[in-house]
């Protein structure tokens, strides 16, 4: 028996009962209604019944096997891996395989080189014979895509730790660039927070080059047994692919002639930048992949394995792992409590549960708890600026983001606290934060200030994905929506925003989602803003989103779009097989923008509620998260479950918050 917005068992939320009167509709409508109605009782009961005692609520945050393989390999190189993580994590890397012997980067997508090639290595570190169907399947396409050599520089470090690439093979990446101003173009704050958390390890690992013996040989992996490391031929060097390619020749001759005294002291100087961002709880922002290299760099540079920055470092690695009922061990990337919990308080309260509800009040107390209250990186392009904001994870002190810290705000003001003063005071520092952080051009990114460079991504080492955090429509979106719910619609600063964003429209109506599969995202973040700072549905700008929206529905009445629309709009952008979370974003735009009583939104409503489980949740093996675009995509687990309450709540109830209307286009 779960509890239910009442405190009790079984009970209607009131705002949901008292909704469920429809005098005055038509048959169809009042059973849309009442359908609606039925939905949001039970995912409200399921949602309230995965909320964690202390006040928060995580899903699983699903990936890619390259986060199992790389687990296992760091062990492998630091002589601690076990049997029982080695059976375990194989077992979810064997049932991740495709029938073609590949692994792909997310569901239903297409095999992946360096996914495969990492998948493979972590099979046959668990005693996978390479003669094995499942194996011969994985090394025949890898090797019919060129092999070892056409996989990305990430993979081959990590085959280069233990002799299965050449280092000299690898691109350069010396640690005497952290000496670079911050002024200077490639200075390690021209990268993105989670590139520069990583990169900065690397230089450590890069000028060390480690090599373990190799468990087995890998031959099977290259196409040229004599020449398993053939050259690249370099692009012209009229181009930024040509100039950086030699640019990183003249950086591999620096090593040969590098002052001893000023590589050891750049490698101390990047051994203390490590260890003095490494988070209470021994981890690094947060996330996986900064850990591991931080982890490999700190060993290199002397650390034992029973140093105490180690031990907690090692410690916050087991805090990855998932284990499965089967048995199977599966490693997140990250933890997303900050962020599930302030959206699904946001769904919560939307649905019909009352704001003093009890445990309402104990994700606010929760969220408050996790407030950052001192400086980190981002200070280094704004040290005027006091500190207030909210990270992604349980512990993250140095790496606030400006998304959270909107939604956290959103969702702390939807919530009735018995301390209203501690949350106005909390939200006056996020709503402080995030003005300081807005980029010249008048957008947000995620964790950075104007973090615009072009020449990071050009690195040859980059190639790994999105390396710079420009600003996005979807995160501007979500700081316009909490500055308008302040009373600052009209600040110059939400303006300039606001202006920002409608420029970023695409001509067929949509907006680019960089956080959330893509344009359903966007457009989904964009429109509900525009309307909570007062624009009116018949502006033009919302007109061509609704049209946008309604001619991507999908026959089924829901909304999906695929991944492959990061690489090539045309065919994908709002093109996919229907989910519950991307239906619960198209659905959210439309009725911000006044289209309650349209077919279009009736239609998502039904297919919302004939999808949903019986115990009140929905089924989703679609990715509909972003890392980078395309090159990593998340499964985040509770989206399914917070969207579609959302939308379904914010159609019996109508939107959170009054609005005003915006003067300049009041009208249209």
């Amino acid at each position: 028996m779960t509890a239910t917005t009442d405190g009790s068992t079984g009970a209607m939320p009131p705002r949901a009962a008292a909704a469920s009167d429809t005098a005055g509709t038509t048959p169809e409508t009042a059973g849309v209604h009442h359908t609606a109605v039925d939905a949001v009782r039970r995912a409200t009961d399921f949602l309230l019944a995965q909320q964690d005692p202390q006040g928060w609520w995580k899903g699983d945050l699903e990936t890619n096997v390259t986060m199992d393989a790389e687990d296992l390999l760091l062990r492998q190189f630091l002589g601690i891996l076990d049997e029982a993580t080695l059976r375990a994590s194989a077992l979810h890397v064997r049932g991740e395989q495709r029938p073609d012997g590949t692994w792909a980067t997310f569901f239903g997508g297409p095999g992946e080189l360096s996914t495969t090639i990492e998948a493979y290595v972590a099979l046959r570190l668990a005693g996978d014979r390479p003669d094995a169907p499942h194996m011969a399947r994985a090394s025949a396409w890898i090797r019919a895509r060129g092999g070892i050599a056409e996989a990305r520089v990430f993979t081959r470090i990590w085959l280069a730790l233990f002799g299965w690439w050449k280092w000299e093979d690898l691109p350069e990446l010396p640690p005497e660039l952290l000496y670079f101003p911050k002024w200077f173009p490639l200075n390690i704050y021209n990268f993105g927070c989670w590139a520069r958390q990583t990169i900065v390890p690397l230089t450590v690992v890069s000028a060390k080059r480690p090599v373990r013996p190799a468990p087995f040989p890998l031959d099977e992996l290259h196409t040229d047994k004599d020449r398993p490391n053939p050259p690249k031929p370099l692009a012209p060097p009229t181009t930024w692919d040509g100039l950086f390619q030699r640019l990183d020749k003249v950086v591999r001759g620096y090593r040969t002639v590098a002052v001893r005294g000023l590589r050891t002291a750049a490698l101390k100087y990047a051994t203390r930048w490590i260890v003095e961002r490494q988070e209470n709880d021994g981890c690094w922002g947060g996330i996986q992949p900064p850990a591991v290299y931080s982890v490999i760099a700190l060993h290199l540079m002397g650390y034992d394995l029973q140093h105490p920055v180690m031990r907690a470092g090692l410690e916050s690695l087991d805090r990855y792992a998932v284990w499965r009922q089967d048995g199977a061990r599966m490693i997140e990337a990250c933890q997303s409590p900050v962020w599930d919990t302030c959206l699904a308080a946001i769904a919560l309260v939307d649905a019909g549960v009352p704001a003093d509800h009890p445990q309402l009040v104990r994700a606010a107390d929760w969220m408050l708890g996790e407030e950052i209250v001192r400086p980190g990186d981002w200070a280094v392009r704004r040290p005027q600026l006091p500190p207030g904001g909210w990270a992604f994870e349980f512990h993250n002190d140095n790496y606030p983001d400006i998304d959270d810290t909107a939604e956290v705000a959103l969702a702390l003001r939807r919530v009735r606290h018995r301390d209203p003063e501690r949350v106005d005071r909390a939200i006056g520092r996020a709503v402080r934060w995030n003005l300081g952080m807005q980029s010249r051009n008048g957008g947000w990114g995620a964790f950075d200030v104007d973090n615009t460079s072009p020449f990071p991504d050009r690195l040859p080492f980059c190639d790994f994905g999105e390396v710079i955090d420009p600003p996005s429509a979807d995160v501007t979106a979500h700081v316009v929506e909490m500055l308008a719910v302040e009373g600052l619609a009209h600040d110059p600063r939400t303006r300039r925003g606001i202006d920002w964003l409608l420029g970023q429209q695409e001509p067929d109506g949509s907006w680019f989602g960089r956080w959330g599969v893509n344009y359903i995202y966007g457009t989904g973040s964009v429109v509900p803003a525009l309307t909570a700072a007062g624009f009116p549905g018949s502006h033009p700008a919302i007109r061509r989103a609704v049209g946008w929206l309604q001619t991507v529905q999908n026959e089924d009445g829901g909304w999906g779009e695929d991944l492959r629309s990061y690489q090539d709009a045309a065919r994908w952008s709002g093109r996919g097989a229907s989910t519950a979370s991307q239906t619960g974003w198209a659905l959210m735009a439309l009725l911000a923008a006044g289209e309650r009583d349209s077919r279009a939104v009736e239609r998502g409503v039904e297919w919302l509620a004939a999808t949903q489980r019986e115990d009140g949740s929905w089924d989703e093996p679609h990715f509909t998260g972003t890392g980078f675009p395309w090159d990593f995509s998340i499964n985040y687990h509770l989206y399914r479950q917070v969207f579609p309450l959302t939308a379904l709540g914010r159609y019996l109830h109508g939107e959170p918050f009054a609005k005003k209307p915006f003067p300049e286009v009041e009208g249209g």
